[in-house]
């Protein structure tokens, strides 16, 4: 039996807009295992960001537990949060998040200083996951001088960087055409088959889901359908 990495029991998420309180999260409770392929859906509004920050570890609920790895991150403070992320979780954005002034290595290196990794190894370890990749020829370019899905990849090499249990992949594909698109896809699920990862993605994409051995279904802050690829 699989282990279990990330596990939230009724979570909620409670944001103060004003004088009205906005209940973002409503009870929402989910179990990830080791080595699983994952996919969280539902439409604009359901629950989906939210979901995402408390699932890798961006935000603490209001009320609820979230435990990782079997400790209880419910309660940590920011700092606390950032070197769990930081050793624990990949993340890779729809809107990439690199910084435009810095070279591909050195977008790929940024979150191995955070963890205090000696530069010889920070650089051979970007320069390898850029290969793994295949922009090897692109590591001294900047995201300006790079194609959408070109840096996608550098993000993808990025959330590689500290060797992390857990990929979180946030609407991947979105700003990418289907071509591209599909190679991203393929790479994630290499990284899960081959690599053993952890993946989770959210997506609004049907087609998308296809892929990920269990899918989940948000509407209102909670869980309301849950397929298993062996029932489809």
């Amino acid at each position: 039996m699989k282990k279990g990495v990330i596990k939230l029991e009724n979570v909620w998420k409670t944001y103060k807009m004003g004088n009205v309180e906005v209940n973002a999260l409503q009870g929402l409770s989910l179990n990830v295992s080791e080595g699983e392929f994952l996919a969280i859906m539902g439409p604009s509004g359901s629950g989906k960001s939210p979901a995402v920050n408390m699932i890798g570890c961006l935000d603490i609920p209001t009320r609820g537990r979230i435990t990782l790895d079997s400790h209880d991150i419910s309660k940590l403070s920011e700092s606390e949060l950032a070197q769990i992320r930081g050793r624990k979780i990949g993340f890779i954005f729809q809107q990439f998040n690199l910084i435009l002034t810095l070279t591909a290595l050195e977008n790929v290196m940024l979150p191995m200083i955070f963890q205090g990794v000696e530069e010889k190894k920070r650089t051979e370890t970007a320069t390898r996951l850029l290969e793994l990749v295949e922009l090897g020829d692109r590591i001294n370019h900047k995201p300006t001088e790079l194609s959408g899905g070109q840096q996608q990849r550098v993000a993808i090499a990025r959330a590689l960087a500290n060797n992390p249990e857990v990929i979180i992949a946030d609407e991947p594909t979105g700003n990418l055409d289907s071509k591209t698109g599909t190679n991203v896809l393929d790479f994630l699920q290499k990284l899960h088959k081959k690599e053993g990862k952890t993946i989770i993605m959210v997506t609004h994409d049907a087609n998308l889901s296809k892929i990920a051995e269990r899918v989940e279904f948000l509407k209102d802050g909670a869980i309301v359908k849950s397929l298993n690829s062996h029932r489809r």
